[in-house]
C-alpha cells in the first residue's frame, strides 16, 4: 500500500536517531525524561504524522471524502504537554523540569518534522537543541550576575519561646541564605548591658538564661533590611553584625 515504502521507513529511522541524541543528552545529565522516553516520542510524533499522511488513502473519493492532515498534527503540539507537565514540579519554592519539558517539546516537533518528509528542518532543530543545552551554559555563566553580601550577623533572644525558628524564617523569608550557624548560651543581664554599651543606655533587666546566635547571611539586599526585621521580634535583646558587609561575586 502508498505509504509503506522505503521513504517512510527512512523518515521514522531519522526521527529516531534524532530523538535518541536529544535523549541522551537528557540522560547524561540525569533528569527525569531521558533516553527511552524521548526516542519514543520522536518516532511516536513521526508515526502519528506518516499515518495522518497515507493513512486514509484507501477511504478518499474525489470530491467526497476530504482529509486535513493538518489536524493530526495539531492534535500531537496539543497530546504532547500532557508529558511535558509530568516532568514539571516544585521543590522547595524552585519550579524544576522546564527545560525538560521543553526537550520533550522539541523531541514531538523533530518527529513531526521527519514523518513530515522536512528532514533538513529536523537536522537544524537537532543542531539548535545542542547549541541551546551545551553552549548556551558557558554563555550565561560569563554575563554579568547581581552582587551577593555576606554578614555576620549577631541574635541574642531570650530562651524557651521558640523564638530560633522565627528568626530562621524570616531570614528565608527574605531572600537570605544562613551558613555558619552558632549558638552560645549567656544571661540576659551580660546581654543587656551589651545592649547598654551599643546605645549608650542604661538598663536593668532580671537575670535570666538568654541565647545568642551567630550566622553569616547572605543575600542580594542590605543586611540592614534583615536586621530591621529580626529587631521588632518579641523576644529577640539585640541584633548586630560582627563585622561590615563583604561584597560576593
Amino acid at each position: 500500500m502508498t505509504g509503506q515504502g522505503w521513504l517512510q521507513l527512512e523518515e521514522l529511522v531519522l526521527a529516531f536517531f534524532l530523538s535518541a541524541l536529544v535523549g541522551l543528552e537528557r540522560e547524561f545529565r540525569q533528569k527525569s525524561a531521558g533516553l527511552r522516553t524521548h526516542t519514543l516520542i520522536g518516532v511516536s510524533a513521526a508515526l502519528f504524522m506518516l499515518v495522518s499522511k497515507y493513512g486514509f488513502m484507501d477511504v478518499l473519493d474525489q470530491g467526497r471524502v476530504v482529509v486535513d492532515p493538518s489536524r493530526v498534527a495539531a492534535q500531537i503540539v496539543s497530546g504532547i504537554g500532557f508529558i511535558g507537565g509530568g516532568v514539571i514540579f516544585m521543590r522547595r519554592d524552585v519550579v524544576r523540569g522546564l527545560t525538560t519539558a521543553a526537550s520533550v517539546w522539541l523531541t514531538a516537533a523533530l518527529g513531526m518534522a521527519c514523518g513530515a518528509g522536512l528532514p533538513v528542518l529536523a537536522l537544524a532543530t537537532t543542531a539548535v537543541h545542542f547549541i541551546v543545552m551545551l553552549v548556551f551554559p558557558l554563555i550565561v555563566q560569563r554575563l554579568p550576575r547581581e552582587r551577593r553580601t555576606a554578614t555576620m550577623l549577631l541574635v541574642t533572644y531570650r530562651d524557651g519561646r521558640d523564638l530560633l525558628h522565627n528568626i530562621l524564617l524570616t531570614c528565608t523569608q527574605l531572600r537570605f541564605s544562613i551558613d555558619q550557624v552558632d549558638i552560645s548560651r549567656q544571661d540576659t543581664l551580660e546581654a543587656a548591658a551589651d545592649q547598654a554599651d551599643w546605645e549608650g543606655t542604661d538598663t536593668v533587666n532580671p537575670r535570666s538564661e538568654a541565647v545568642t546566635l551567630s550566622m553569616l547571611v547572605k543575600g542580594k539586599r542590605p543586611a540592614s533590611h534583615l536586621i530591621a526585621k529580626l529587631t521588632v521580634i518579641d523576644g529577640v535583646i539585640h541584633v548586630g553584625s560582627a563585622a561590615g558587609e563583604e561584597a560576593m561575586d
